[in-house]
């Protein structure tokens, strides 16, 4: 057997690679944009953070933070060799956990005297008068954490009231003299706020008169005179004259201002305690026409007809009760709504003609009421009779017609007498 050798010639040549130019389109990891490793999302599978054990040998010296790792300055055998934490280490440093568990707490024991339970807090607030408590004989340890609860709500209600009422208060006396007046008389229900204000500012023209000049001096002495029924016109000009010519122009204005001033302020005051007997007088008429209401109301009696509760209720409700608004601005109860409703909202002029009809002439609307009630009565009265005599003409015409019908039957059909076989012929 021959064994045939082949050999192979191989030629090796050397050819310059541009490895850039090769591999330009391809991406690198330069390209690929990771998460930061800090904000990097955590999972199930995600290798925790290195634990600094150090704590664990109570002979190990703290190292900066500066420094590496002891353990990491051991080479590979050194850390193979390297005893694990022994009972008595473990048990060293639960001891040391004790002694600064002392320590905290005989600190805590030097310093404030510790406040046991939330009586003791509310106590003290109490008499601080930072919280109002309850009128009640409950003491504050017997108090519930319902009652605790209910403390607090009372307090902030109180507070928010005691703000409400403060605040108009304090503001109405912030504002100016004349503006104060202005909101009283408002308030009182006044709305000749034009004359108010033209008061007002004659009240203010005659305080801010200066009684050195000469002007000022003449319309003092003549406001005062014309305010006190001196005279006439020409009485006052001739007094002013005569007061000119003896040098005492000023001192007559000196003398007057502060009476006329005085005067001036009456004239205010009396104008808002006019605007104040008419608030009394309003609150009297309301409350006599409430009370009146009630009174023709409660028997259940409305006339001559009988109402039961409900619509009693509804009538003393919509009569006495402003609950809807007005195209006045104001509210306005039932009757004033309704009128308003069917003349503008939804127009039914019959039905408010009705309504003036009878507020204007009650008895004859409901003398037209009725007599249409009567003559309604009458046409359903004549038409059951006609229809009673219609149907009992009926009936007896069909009696007639079936006595005329049995009579010629009985004149045209007769019965034959049966044959006997057996009588004698």
């Amino acid at each position: 057997m021959s064994t045939q050798t082949n050999q192979m010639e191989s030629k090796v040549e050397t050819v310059d690679i541009d490895i850039d130019t090769l591999f330009a389109g391809t991406p690198s990891a330069e390209a690929i944009t990771l998460p930061d490793e800090e904000n990097k999302p955590k999972s199930i599978f995600s290798k925790k953070a290195k634990v600094d054990m150090s704590f664990a040998d109570p002979n190990a010296k703290a190292a900066d933070s500066d420094d590496e790792s002891p353990i990491d300055d051991l080479t590979g055998e050194e850390k193979e060799n390297k005893p694990l934490a022994t009972k008595e280490d473990v048990n060293s440093v639960l001891d040391s956990f004790d002694t600064e568990d002392e320590e905290d707490s005989s600190k805590e024991q030097r310093g404030r005297k510790k406040i046991n339970g939330i009586s003791d807090v509310f106590e003290k607030l109490i008499k601080s008068e930072k919280i109002v408590p309850f009128d009640d004989d409950k003491s504050l340890e017997e108090y519930t954490a319902k009652d605790w609860e209910e403390l607090i709500e009372a307090n902030l209600e109180e507070r928010a009231q005691q703000a409400r009422r403060e605040t108009p208060k304090q503001f109405f006396e912030s504002l100016p003299q004349e503006l104060q007046v202005a909101a009283r008389y408002v308030a009182d229900g006044g709305q000749d706020l034009k004359g108010l204000f033209a008061t007002l500012a004659q009240v203010e023209e005659t305080k801010n008169l200066d009684p050195k000049s000469e002007s000022g001096q003449e319309y003092i002495i003549r406001e005062y005179l014309h305010a006190t029924g001196y005279g006439s016109e020409e009485e006052i000009a001739e007094e002013i004259e005569v007061w000119k010519d003896l040098g005492k122009l000023e001192q007559q204005a000196l003398k007057f201002k502060p009476k006329l001033d005085k005067m001036q302020d009456q004239v205010v005051a009396q104008k808002l305690q006019e605007q104040e007997m008419r608030k009394k007088q309003q609150e009297n008429a309301s409350r006599q026409y409430m009370e009146n209401v009630y009174n023709t109301l409660k028997d259940g009696d409305l006339g001559e007809l009988k109402i039961d509760r409900k619509v009693q209720a509804m009538l003393y409700n919509g009569l006495v009760q402003p609950n809807y608004p007005s195209v006045s601005g104001k509210n306005t109860n039932l009757l004033g709504h309704l009128l308003e409703k069917y003349q503008f909202v939804e127009p039914n002029y019959t039905l408010i003609s009705e309504a003036l009809w009878l507020l204007s002439d009650p008895d004859g609307y409901k003398s037209k009421i009725m007599e249409k009630g009567s003559n309604k009565v009458v046409e359903n009265t004549v038409r059951k009779l006609k229809t009673e005599q219609t149907n009992s003409g009926g009936s007896s015409l069909g009696v007639q017609e079936r006595d005329s019908e049995s009579a010629s039957r009985s004149q045209t059909r007769k019965i034959s007498r049966p044959t006997n076989i057996f009588k004698r012929i």
